[in-house]
């Protein structure tokens, strides 16, 4: 047991087993208090009140509580519930999340809301609930999973819609809630989850690197991801003391590796000074200008 999180209070989303779990057991290791959270009990594999049995059996404290973090109601709850157990909310990890694969073509409507609903939609409502309490004690740290999708992806339009919400959600919250000494930061984690190891996802992979749309190096990452406990340690510093400057920023976690995304920035501009541009002279200056050396992440196939 160490004590850089002593007398913290956690929340970890999604927390019944897997990364969240890991995440959890992490941060009451260091000393917080702990709300461990999923839907429903008695989910196949560990549920919330497993992870809180095993916390309090290493001698740490955790209260599970059930619900769906993606209904109002249910965020706000799991919310207060830390601070009506425990006092005061210092930690918020929105780890919970959900995949339903298929192309854009193939994609369901009920795809897309349960996919962004899980994701994007529990990640604003609980930072809803636990920014009010953090602004008012000034200080708090939200941490926020997201994933590589967020930078494209084949096959998980929504996922990866919906994990590049969480980056736009993590830049505008750390800049709404920073003067009030609360951080916000997300990180993009591989690791062995339910959802990163089984025959369907190792099959779409294989078939995305046979059609040239990720690297061999990608796909022998995706086969065979870290385990889980590599993510903990980042999050627990992210929550701890030493982070208190970094905010609105977005690490990547894959294995012994760890690395910071750039600051999205403009790279070309042309500029009119006498007006805006007209159309004609768009379809001359783009090709030479804005366009120009551009790559393709998908380029046009024959017709078969």
């Amino acid at each position: 047991m160490g004590d850089a999180l002593k007398d913290r209070v956690a929340v970890v989303t999604g927390s019944g087993q897997g990364m969240g779990k890991a995440i959890a057991m992490g941060i009451a290791a260091q000393g917080a208090k702990v709300i461990t959270n999923n839907r429903k009990a008695g989910t196949e594999g560990g549920d919330a009140q497993t992870v809180v049995d095993e916390i309090v059996k290493a001698g740490g404290q955790a209260t599970a509580v059930f619900g769906d973090a993606a209904k109002w109601d249910d965020a706000k709850n799991l919310i207060d519930t830390a601070v009506n157990t425990y006092g005061r909310i210092d930690i918020l990890v929105n780890n919970a999340g959900a995949d339903f694969p298929r192309m854009m073509w193939n994609m369901t409507e009920e795809d897309w809301d349960r996919c962004v609903g899980a994701v994007l939609k529990t990640a604003f409502n609980c930072s809803r609930f636990a920014s009010a309490y953090m602004r008012e004690q000034r200080y708090g740290r939200i941490i926020n999973n997201t994933s590589s999708a967020w930078l494209g992806t084949v096959g998980h339009v929504n996922y990866g819609a919906a994990k590049a919400g969480v980056v736009g959600l993590t830049r505008a919250t750390a800049r709404e809630v920073g003067k009030y000494g609360v951080t916000c930061n997300c990180f993009a984690a591989t690791a062995k989850t339910r959802m990163t190891v089984n025959p369907g996802v190792e099959a779409g992979m294989k078939k995305r690197y046979e059609q040239g749309l990720i690297t061999k190096e990608r796909l022998d990452e995706m086969l065979n991801p870290p385990e889980i406990d590599t993510v903990a340690p980042l999050v627990i510093y992210l929550a701890s003391e030493k982070a208190a400057d970094i905010n609105g920023h977005i690490f990547d976690i894959l294995g012994g590796k760890l690395a910071l995304y750039s600051e999205p920035e403009q790279i070309k501009s042309i500029i009119k000074d006498d007006g805006i541009w007209t159309q004609d002279e768009l379809w001359a200056k783009i090709p030479k200008t804005l366009g120009d050396n551009l790559d393709n992440p998908a380029p046009a196939e024959p017709a078969k």
